[in-house]
């Protein structure tokens, strides 16, 4: 299957290289030297695609989906009981595709285009983007090869392993030697650039929020400073647009089209019969009469929306009591159309991050006026322009403690999330700690559970839970090859339920 999906990201890549870039088709060109490359910017598609289709690709796309549960394990299938079980899991082939794929090729660039003053825009682009994939590497994993990786052709071939405060300082001191330089008169070719067709104010404003992002993960550890993130805040301008690969790019063909509606149209019908809608979400949509839902998640039937604990896939009593037993009732499936947007960081995310920034300094006011663009991002994005459930239902700013406007953020990020960045909501749960864990047992008393389950909690994997000491996963464990084939390794982890370094706050 891991080879398919490899031919899937190549066959989108060189669908990336039909907008006009002909050389990259050019047979004759080794991509891997760099002296034969007619021009670095060749290479700037198929790093973004392969950046863009990893986040949302077969590791975190479903097991972003799973742990944060949107979704759960179809009852008839067993595609994805892995990760309802939480059994180890590595991310081996994102890892290895950013790796050996993206940033192979963002470094390519970077080293192409650094002393040169006519590319310095596109010397930005990869260097940002580099920092990106860093930064999500190093979010999932923790501790990985960074300062020694990427070096083969210098014969470094067993590097080192550095821990993850030192890889951010760095990723930190990167994202602050290129903001530092001018832009004021670079540009590259609109078609090369497929998140932003070749803006830089917009490729500037997208450093400065990958900059915030690398602030605020850090909020539960002793280094954060959020007056330092106010101040940086108000000083820079900030996304306003989504760094994505837009809809319209997609073609109803093998290999061109969305990630997910490749698994799900490219004869394996993944999502279909292996995917169904988890009760902890369905229900805080259904209950809260969210029209997201609507557009997420298709209705099993004209008697609404319905969604199955998370990993109760072998249950066959009859939870809910209305004579069907669970696994044969009918659940909302999740739904992908052609244009989807492919999301590599969004609108409302910032305008998400920007608002908890603001509720910890005690500022409600603009917390309020950045919860509520996000909020109008995630639904303008679904097409949708009544924004009742803001200005009157339950997605409308209540206040209250700085904790408690750190919830109704979460919450909230958690919703907009789905469909378009689900390990990015995998990760920010795991810092926020929102949704909350209910520990009520399901398997003892199903009708109870059915009835009383708290709207808007998560719930250990009803089948899973004993693998994790009955604990939530926090990071796959390590690719076998990563640490096989070098002599520096470090021990394997234990399971997915160990935590990274700055996944400090209490609770599951």
């Amino acid at each position: 299957m891991k080879n398919k999906i490899l031919s899937i990201i190549i066959a989108i890549t060189t669908l990336s290289a039909s907008s006009g870039c002909s050389d990259w088709l050019d047979v004759n060109q080794d991509p891997n030297a760099l002296t034969e490359i007619p021009d670095p910017i060749v290479l700037l598609p198929t790093a973004q695609v392969t950046v863009a289709h990893n986040l949302m690709g077969w590791d975190c796309g479903f097991a972003g989906a799973y742990w944060t549960q949107y979704w759960t394990q179809h009852y008839t299938a067993s595609q994805f009981k892995s990760l309802c079980l939480y059994e180890t899991t590595s991310f081996s082939t994102s890892y290895t595709s950013l790796t050996s794929g993206a940033l192979i090729d963002l470094k390519k660039i970077a080293t192409l285009t650094k002393d040169n003053q006519d590319q310095l825009g596109l010397y930005f682009i990869a260097e940002v983007m580099s920092i990106f994939t860093w930064q999500t590497l190093t979010d999932l994993w923790g501790e990985i090869p960074y300062f020694e990786a990427l070096r083969g052709n210098d014969g470094l071939l067993h590097p080192h392993f550095d821990k993850g405060d030192v890889i951010y300082a760095d990723l930190k001191s990167r994202i602050d030697a290129v903001l530092e330089l001018d832009l004021s008169n670079t540009s590259i070719t609109a078609r090369y650039d497929f998140y932003y067709g070749g803006n830089m104010d917009q490729w500037k404003a997208f450093a400065n929020s990958l900059k915030l992002k690398l602030m605020i993960r850090l909020s539960e550890t002793p280094v954060y400073d959020n007056a330092e993130v106010v101040k940086f805040i108000e000083e820079n301008t900030l996304l306003t647009s989504s760094a994505k690969i837009d809809g319209s790019r997609w073609k109803d063909e093998e290999g061109k089209r969305h990630p997910m509606l490749e698994y799900q149209l490219g004869s394996a019908n993944y999502i279909s019969q292996n995917v169904i809608g988890c009760k902890s979400f369905i229900d805080y949509l259904k209950i809260n009469s969210d029209p997201r839902l609507d557009v997420l998640f298709k209705a099993p039937s004209t008697a609404g929306h319905k969604g199955a604990f998370f990993g109760d896939y072998e249950s066959k009593a009859d939870s809910d009591g209305d004579g069907t037993t669970d696994n044969k009732e009918s659940y909302s499936t999740a739904v992908f159309v052609l244009n989807t947007d492919l999301m590599v960081m969004t609108d409302w995310e910032v305008a998400f991050y920007v608002a908890e920034v603001y509720a910890r300094a005690n500022e409600m006011e603009k917390a309020q006026d950045y919860y509520e663009k996000g909020v109008k991002a995630s639904l303008t994005q679904h097409g949708i322009s009544d924004t009742e459930i803001v200005d009157f239902g339950y997605a409308k700013w209540v206040g209250g403690t700085t904790e408690e406007c750190i919830k109704q953020i979460a919450m909230q990020k958690w919703v907009a999330n789905c469909n378009y960045q689900h390990i990015e909501s995998f990760l920010e749960r795991n810092r926020t700690k929102y949704p909350s864990v209910n520990e009520i047992d399901i398997a003892k008393n199903r009708t109870v559970a059915h009835k009383e389950f708290p709207v808007g909690d998560l719930t250990i994997s009803v089948v899973g839970k004993a693998l994790l000491n009955n604990n939530l996963p926090a990071s796959p464990v390590y690719p076998d090859a990563l640490l096989q084939r070098n002599n520096n390794s470090i021990p394997q982890k234990k399971n997915i339920g160990e935590k990274i370094w700055w996944n400090l706050k209490s609770g599951k």
